[in-house]
């Protein structure tokens, strides 16, 4: 039996969607984050996976190609970039109540619960998002191809830690050693210059767009303190130089200005919560260039009453520390001027809150800015300020449709049942919520 050359590609990927339909939206308002201005009265279309035009004259209404275009009447509703969070764990999925039951949950558990993860990350209008740990370059290209849905993907693979480091799992009364490189859940371990090499190459081997590595204590690791410098200068040095060499760059998990003055002047370009900053160290990530994601959603989820018993007490105690002056570090680094992207780090059942980013940071920042780092900012870190972060011919059609200005209320994006109409990615609406849009389903072939 015979199969046609042009069938055979879905016989072996029988998930790959087809071809996106053509959209016009009319009379819609669009919000733009590059001039903070709504362009008022404009017509886009979509085709291919692209936005192919914008008109606000009033003159491209019909579409003399597609006879199958869909042209909606937006009727003055707004349309947005598409939301992009740099700092996720799609692996450290939902389904337990404290942190000790989620870090013992089974790979297989993890992995069948990912695809949930990415789909409400969708819902709450979140069409890229950076991984800083745990997600798989299967998971990556499944949701490429369209096996699973969800958003585009940057992965960092394993984040690099040394041993008692912010990615050493172990508790103190746990005698084992770890071998060079043992994986431990999110985290690989390294120790030494060598290890470093190697293991950096390793994971760019295994697909990683970044690396990231734990310059600093952290919260949620039991053997080390907030104020701990991890990985010597050398060592570091070590990862950035292997990473420069692939053509990407290092993020660093770094509270304090230590870590974060440490990691600059090794040639990192990216650094994670950063909550204890101080303006020196603002002013020395401005001079570098160095992209700051504070994520302060998580502290104040893990503080909240009803996750009272997610922390163990010693982590529950240094998760105080940081969320007490995460918001002025915030504010500090706004006020000097250094490049913010938008950041959740939520773990376990903590994910829904993934859109109340938005208003911690309404109280210290504008809208603009903070519509910035959700957007064109973190598209300029990721190296994709061409193709993501904008509404504009020849981007990518990642957009959202919204019943109110996020300009004027930036916390709409906090209430996404209220406010988001549709989630469009690629030119597929992904998610919907509006009776004018139905999420798209891949047709069966038509019988004659």
């Amino acid at each position: 039996m015979s199969v046609a050359q042009s069938d055979l590609q879905h016989i072996v990927k029988p998930w790959i969607p087809g071809p996106q339909r053509t959209y016009i939206f009319t009379s819609a308002n669009l919000i733009d984050p590059v001039s903070g201005k709504v362009i008022e009265n404009a017509t886009i279309k979509l085709s291919n996976g692209f936005v192919s035009s914008i008109d606000t004259t009033g003159r491209e209404v019909v579409d003399n190609v597609d006879c199958n275009a869909v042209q909606i009447d937006m009727k003055g509703k707004y349309i947005s970039p598409g939301l992009i969070d740099c700092h996720v764990h799609i692996s450290a999925v939902p389904g337990s109540l404290n942190l000790r039951d989620m870090k013992e949950m089974s790979n297989n558990q993890s992995v069948l619960r990912q695809p949930s993860v990415c789909k409400s990350m969708l819902d709450r209008g979140f069409t890229t998002v950076r991984d800083c740990g745990g997600a798989s370059l299967a998971l990556k290209e499944s949701i490429q191809e369209g096996v699973i849905s969800g958003p585009r993907l940057f992965i960092a693979g394993h984040a690099l830690s040394q041993t008692g480091g912010h990615g050493d799992r172990r508790q103190q009364h746990d005698p084992n050693e770890c071998c060079a490189g043992h994986v431990n859940g999110i985290g690989r371990i390294v120790d030494g210059v060598d290890q470093c090499l190697k293991y950096t190459r390793e994971e760019l081997r295994q697909g990683s767009d970044f690396i990231k590595i734990m310059g600093g204590g952290g919260v949620a690791s039991p053997t080390d303190q907030v104020q701990h410098l991890q990985f010597s200068d050398e060592e570091i040095k070590a990862i950035v130089t292997v990473a420069n060499n692939a053509g990407t760059y290092v993020t660093s998990h770094a509270y304090t200005p230590q870590a974060i003055q440490q990691a600059i002047r090794q040639g990192v370009k990216g650094i994670e919560h950063g909550n204890l900053i101080d303006e020196k160290t603002a002013m020395m990530m401005k001079d570098y260039g160095v992209f700051l994601t504070p994520t302060l959603v998580t502290y104040a989820t893990m503080a909240a009453p009803e996750f009272s018993g997610f922390l163990p007490s010693v982590s529950a105690k240094k998760n105080r520390e940081v969320l007490d002056k995460g918001l002025h570090g915030l504010g500090l680094a706004s006020k000097v001027g250094v490049d913010i992207c938008f950041g959740t780090d939520l773990l376990g059942p903590l994910h829904y809150a993934q859109s109340k980013e938005f208003a911690i940071r309404s109280t210290v920042q504008s809208t603009l800015e903070i519509l910035r780092s959700a957007t064109t900012t973190p598209a300029r870190m990721l190296g994709q300020d061409s193709f993501l972060g904008q509404v504009a011919p020849g981007f990518a059609a990642d957009l959202l449709i919204l019943n109110a200005n996020p300009l004027d209320d930036i916390t709409v994006f906090d209430r996404p049942d209220d406010h988001l109409l549709a989630t469009i990615k690629e030119g597929r609406v992904v998610t919907s919520r509006w009776n004018v849009l139905e999420v798209e389903a891949s047709p069966l072939p038509k019988i004659e």
